[in-house]
């Protein structure tokens, strides 16, 4: 190729990029997760899905071409995460009434689900179980745009002992009924893990104690041993997966902590030495400390058991004391709100909560933002508002550091730099 050709060349590159028509993002006030400092005045410059740049609005001059998005009366923040969903599951499906409910419905379900979720400012989701692998369904019709929804980490099937909390102990002996995730032992919890990964599970969940809603548990009693935990783990570690653990009891904590998972979920009978050690060890807490109010409140109607509802009663008001002791300890914490027992698209009902028992504004906040983009190991990409970083915006009214309840009200919803909510 000749010198003017590979100028003409190069000169036509820079000409494309220079002229790239850039969608642009305005708004009073950007908050900075990562510090808690308010920007006055940003203007986003949103490129191929991605944050190509911050300005000052008042300062810079839009380009022809340039779609100009005026947030004006709001504040911007990144999209929010939860790590702890359910899609495929409906609030006002409890107890028995699941039964009724076949794979594919219960799939279609999640697709309502999904779009709630999204429009409630949540971009990122974790879904922690879902049966036959219909979260992976989801999460793939998602990312081929055919469906509308968050971004989703999926975790198939979730692993548990016969008998235990992930199984399904609705149905005498003979009906053979057995939830997909049922493994005892550490070959069978490993192969477990393979078979997930095969179906496109991004991250394993276990149930490692009882749990409230799981027929014929005790909450508190601790399901599969460390050698049965540690071989879990240690598979979906080499795999390159992240391992979520259901634990309500202290033993069942603690073990998952010395067996090296990378988060706990519900956390409710945690003592302070285990929350010294899951400091030490770097584990996460995600403690879903509204759905409490849920279930006492409405449980019954939507077909909770009685025997449920007992467990609740004893479990609630401890975990609230214990989130408190955690945070104030300086635990690893992320949003985590097991919407699916309560109805999606009211996640960020639980921000009031987070703040009521001992967290910052701020802290709540980033525990639904840079944290769980650092416990999905994402935090490069996403979590913040910042140069580089995957386009999930969300605006809402006022400045959520004064008033956190205004996250409950999110009035624009940006998700890879596509816009999935207008202003009203």
């Amino acid at each position: 190729m000749s010198k003017m050709k590979l100028y003409t060349v190069f000169v036509l590159f820079v000409w494309s990029f220079l002229s790239q028509a850039n969608t642009l993002v305005k708004a009073d006030a950007m908050l900075d997760v990562n510090n808690g400092k308010l920007i006055k005045n940003p203007l986003l410059v949103i490129q191929d899905g991605k944050i190509a740049a911050i300005e000052n609005h008042k300062k810079y001059v839009v380009a022809d071409g340039d779609t100009l998005i005026d947030l004006s009366g709001h504040t911007i923040m990144p999209g929010l995460m939860d790590m702890h969903v359910h899609l495929t599951s409906d609030a006002t499906q409890h107890g028995y009434r699941r039964l009724t409910s076949s794979l594919p419905r219960v799939t279609l379900t999640g697709v309502k689900h999904a779009e709630q979720t999204l429009m409630a400012g949540f971009t990122t989701v974790r879904n922690v179980g879902a049966p036959g692998f219909a979260d992976v369904a989801l999460k793939d019709a998602i990312n081929d745009g055919d469906l509308v929804g968050p971004r989703m980490f999926v975790a198939g099937r979730s692993i548990g002992v016969t008998g235990g909390h992930c199984d399904n102990n609705f149905l005498p002996f003979e009906y053979k009924a057995k939830s997909g995730g049922v493994a005892d032992g550490p070959w069978e919890v490993r192969a477990k893990v393979r078979e997930n990964i095969k179906y496109g599970a991004t991250v394993i969940k276990f149930c490692a104690t009882g749990g409230v809603l799981s027929k014929g548990t005790k909450v508190g009693v601790q399901q599969y041993t460390f050698d049965e935990m540690s071989a879990l783990i240690e598979e979906a570690h080499m795999r390159g997966l992240t391992v979520a653990a259901h634990a309500h009891g202290l033993e069942g904590i603690n073990t998952a902590i010395r067996a090296g998972v990378d988060s706990v979920e519900h956390v409710s009978f945690v003592d302070d030495e285990t929350i010294k050690l899951a400091k030490k060890m770097g584990t996460y807490f995600s403690m879903d400390i509204y759905v409490t109010e849920y279930i006492l409140g409405e449980g019954e109607k939507a077909g909770i058991l009685e025997e449920s509802l007992n467990k609740e009663r004893k479990v609630g008001s401890i975990q609230r004391e214990n989130f408190r002791k955690a945070v104030k300890a300086g635990v690893n914490m992320v949003f985590g709100s097991d919407a699916g027992v309560y109805p999606h698209g009211d996640n960020p009902k639980q921000f009031s909560r987070m703040v009521q028992f001992g967290m910052t504004p701020l802290q709540a906040i980033q525990a639904a933002t840079i944290n769980s983009a650092s416990l999905l190991k994402q935090n490069e990409v996403l979590g913040s508002l910042e140069e580089g970083k995957i386009a999930d915006i969300i605006a809402v009214k006022g400045n959520p550091l004064d008033d956190i309840s205004v996250l409950e009200s999110v009035s624009f919803v940006m998700k890879e730099g596509r816009v999935f909510k207008q202003l009203n």
